[in-house]
């Protein structure tokens, strides 16, 4: 059976990136030469899923940093051709959660990494995440892109363990209770 995980930093006050979609502030503390848990977490992934602001925020990065195949969410990205440079990299659809995720499965994909805001917000409504890792940064920046967003339903967490680093990033990890 195919399972939902995230991997994903947010501002103190819950935003992931500003309003525009910049991630600067973020970039500062990966240079800190930490070891956050990233390589671990993606030795266990089989593909990764965004969504395209997601996608728009890291596509100009040189090199491309996903060393996974990577399923861009977006109807509108899904009438129009991957960049030549990520072909083989990159695949659009504009699928819906479920159906993305059945495809994937098809495919022989079994643990799936979500990542970017909005995504993550239907993932879990619809009840496709198995666990999360929230890395906290110490910043606050008053506004932005949040994590997280109106659901229909409580989602019940179960706290796992929680690290802090000497950065002050603190990260958390939680299994969704079924």
């Amino acid at each position: 059976m195919i399972t939902g995980h995230v991997f994903i930093a947010t501002s103190l006050d819950g935003f992931i990136a500003r309003d525009d979609g910049d991630i600067e502030w973020l970039l500062r503390y990966d240079a800190s030469g930490e070891d956050h848990g990233y390589d671990d977490f993606i030795e266990d992934i089989d593909a990764i899923i965004m969504g395209r602001g997601t996608f728009d925020a890291v596509r100009d990065m040189k090199p491309w940093f996903y060393t996974r195949p990577v399923l861009v969410l977006s109807a509108i990205l899904a009438e129009q051709p991957v960049p030549s440079e990520l072909a083989g990299k990159v695949r659009f659809t504009g699928k819906p959660p479920q159906q993305a995720m059945a495809m994937l499965e098809a495919e022989g994909c079994r643990r799936v990494y979500v990542d970017g805001g909005r995504i993550i917000q239907s993932f879990l409504r619809e009840g496709l995440i198995s666990d999360l890792v929230i890395t906290r940064v110490p910043i606050l920046l008053g506004s932005g892109r949040p994590l997280f967003g109106p659901l229909a339903r409580d989602v019940h967490l179960t706290h796992v363990s929680t690290r802090p680093f000497p950065s002050g990033l603190v990260q958390s990890a939680y299994t969704v209770a079924k």
